[in-house]
């Protein structure tokens, strides 16, 4: 869906939470758990590491349900299931994790669970009887779950942020393909449009991580998010590819993607700072002209495939010899026959008739 790079605990605890969101057997149980009042400590993953610090309990190395969770957790000790939630291996144990491992946790069962997945690299369920939260330990985050409806209501005003975006971005790509059409673009014009499809991805990516986090509560946002955000990701990429500057120094696209990504929110609202982490320059070169390889519009034209597409822009070089080449021009091109080139031509030309009517009408 939304293409956005996460560091290896981001995603950890992606999973971790994907395996505790409403719908699922887990969930039931910790719901079951918090409803009980009984706190519980729960370790996903069992190994030799997991066994040393493990004294006293007993091992059962039954199915994993709900109901079964819950019952166990009436006891004190730790329960020990495995990373896949299908068993339960251990119940009513005591965790001896290393006491000089650092824990800014005061409860001796938070703490606990915070060493534990320090220490082990499992992550680690701490349900509070006390506070009536569940925490979970990944690594070195912490993360509290929260109650669905207070999820949800922040999802919604991030999905009523990501349209108002998403309808800017429409306006700034509309006026991009009349500037390219009419070979008066800037640096500052691709900037602006990179800008918004930056932001867009980011919010949409806050939004997925909603969405993983309501489980079946989710599907009605993930729907309306799937219809936003589809091609965002392709029209980065083109947008790039157009104007990815060349030489000895040239990045490639996934390392300005990188660039971009590496952006503060600051950063981004500054189209300076955008071009710059496009290769393409700073504030002084804001309105210097550049001229488009014809990717993104190429991308546009229905049946066209993408090897076909590279060979046309690495044969004409750009998008206005593209836009003045004739059917026999195009056919010159290996895989372009007659019925493509004419297929290229008509629509490379409704393309720049719709854009031109765009912008002034």
């Amino acid at each position: 869906m939304v293409n956005i790079e996460r560091s290896e605990e981001s995603l950890r605890l992606r999973a971790t939470l994907a395996s505790i969101a409403p719908g699922t057997s887990l969930r039931d149980g910790l719901d079951r758990i918090l409803r009980g009042r009984t706190g519980a400590l729960i370790v996903f993953g069992y190994d030799k590491l997991v066994e040393s610090i493990s004294t006293g309990g007993f091992t059962l190395d039954v199915p994993f349900s709900a109901t079964g969770l819950r019952e166990l957790a009436k006891m004190d000790g730790a329960i020990v299931i495995d990373k896949d939630v299908s068993r339960i291996h251990r119940a009513n144990v005591h965790l001896m994790p290393d006491h000089t491992i650092h824990s800014e946790e005061t409860g001796t069962r938070h703490r606990t669970a915070d060493r534990v997945a320090k220490q082990t690299g499992f992550p680690v369920i701490s349900v509070s009887q006390s506070m009536q939260i569940i925490a979970v330990y990944v690594g070195e985050t912490r993360y509290v779950l929260e109650d669905s409806g207070q999820i949800l209501s922040r999802a919604n005003q991030a999905l009523a942020t990501l349209e108002r975006y998403k309808m800017r971005l429409d306006e700034v790509a509309s006026t991009l393909s009349a500037l390219e059409i009419e070979d008066l673009v800037t640096v500052r014009d691709v900037a602006v449009v990179v800008q918004r499809l930056e932001m867009v991805t980011r919010i949409g990516a806050e939004i997925e991580d909603y969405v993983l986090e309501l489980g079946t509560e989710g599907r009605l946002l993930s729907l309306q998010l799937e219809e936003l955000v589809t091609g965002v990701d392709a029209d980065r990429e083109l947008v790039i590819r157009d104007y990815l500057p060349t030489g000895k120094k040239a990045k490639e696209p996934a390392d300005v993607l990188s660039s971009l990504g590496a952006l503060s929110a600051t950063e981004l609202v500054d189209p300076a700072a955008v071009a710059k982490a496009l290769g393409m320059g700073a504030a002084d070169h804001l309105d210097g002209a550049v001229a488009p390889r014809g990717y993104r519009l190429l991308a546009k034209v229905p049946r066209l495939p993408g090897t076909v597409v590279d060979r046309l822009v690495e044969h004409f070089g750009g998008l206005q010899q593209l836009l003045s080449a004739g059917i026999d021009d195009l056919q010159a091109v290996d895989g372009v026959g007659e019925l493509r080139a004419r297929s290229v031509r008509e629509g490379l030309s409704r393309l720049a008739e719709s854009s031109i009517l765009e912008r002034y009408v």
